[in-house]
């Protein structure tokens, strides 16, 4: 074999050890609420890619932003509850664990509880963007374009953003896998927060723009929340209770409430 074509054989197999991996979801299940509110979507993804067998599992609470609230949580003095109590002393439909926070326990960037700015939008590269909701929306926007007004009744700045305007974000690392967190709307009004088994930023957004993810959610964009560690994710279904928990308490969570309970 001449030189060039070892050249071009490198090149080649240097290319397919650095090309994205392909998804495709293997298997999606649906529940949902007693009130039918929110429904609870359990998917399984894979890598398609010839040779592998990596696999992912992502947990969704779906719901419409007209039908029920989006709240933040926030728990400022310790100690601090798990996900599953809180859920269950606020009468929470959903909820994930919420955003970054400091050695000192105070949070990293935008925090808005019931209305109460609780910690004021910061500047960091990571914090890219900002999950808020209003009386009738429910919206994910990049942090620097972001105002804020007292129609803003719960908001929370993390990131980097996984999707936007459809599209996988990138230059989002790819060779970090842990448990992740995110929050995502379709433009239309619908929303899910989520979790993943562990895969990389990039490769999450890539999962997430799967065509019609678990089913018709055609995401525009998506938002990291505090992950590894922190990871968490519960639902109150109509056969009971799905609860996967945090491996360390959390100062705050973002939940899906009834708007009576808000």
């Amino acid at each position: 074999m001449n030189s060039q074509l070892w050249r071009a054989l490198a090149l080649l197999l240097i290319f397919a050890s650095h090309a994205p991996a392909a998804w495709r979801i293997s298997d999606s299940q649906r529940e949902t609420s007693p009130n039918e509110l929110v429904e609870h979507w359990t998917t399984t993804v894979e890598n398609s890619t010839s040779g592998t067998d990596d696999q992912a599992t992502l947990h969704f609470a779906v719901f419409e932003s007209r039908a029920v609230a989006l709240r933040v949580i926030d728990q400022p003095k310790k100690p601090w509850h798990d996900l599953a109590t809180v859920m269950a002393q606020t009468k929470a439909l959903a909820g994930v664990n919420g955003g970054y926070f400091d050695p000192d326990d105070a949070p990293v960037g935008l925090l808005v509880s019931d209305g109460q700015v609780r910690s004021r939008l910061g500047k960091a590269r990571l914090l890219s963007g900002v999950l808020f909701s209003t009386s009738n929306k429910v919206e994910i926007v990049r942090a620097s374009r972001f105002t804020m007004s007292d129609k803003i009744q719960a908001a929370v700045q993390c990131g980097p953003l996984l999707v936007e305007r459809g599209a996988p974000v990138a230059g989002l690392n790819d060779s970090r896998p842990a448990r992740r967190t995110f929050a995502a709307v379709d433009g239309k009004g619908r929303v899910a927060l989520g979790v993943c088994s562990a895969v990389s930023l990039a490769q999450l957004g890539r999962i997430l723009c799967l065509a019609n993810v678990a089913g018709k959610l055609e995401l525009v964009r998506a938002l990291n929340l505090d992950g590894g560690s922190s990871t968490a994710f519960w639902f109150a279904g109509r056969e009971g209770t799905v609860s996967l928990p945090e491996q360390k308490t959390v100062r705050d969570f973002v939940a899906i409430v009834p708007r009576s309970a808000r």
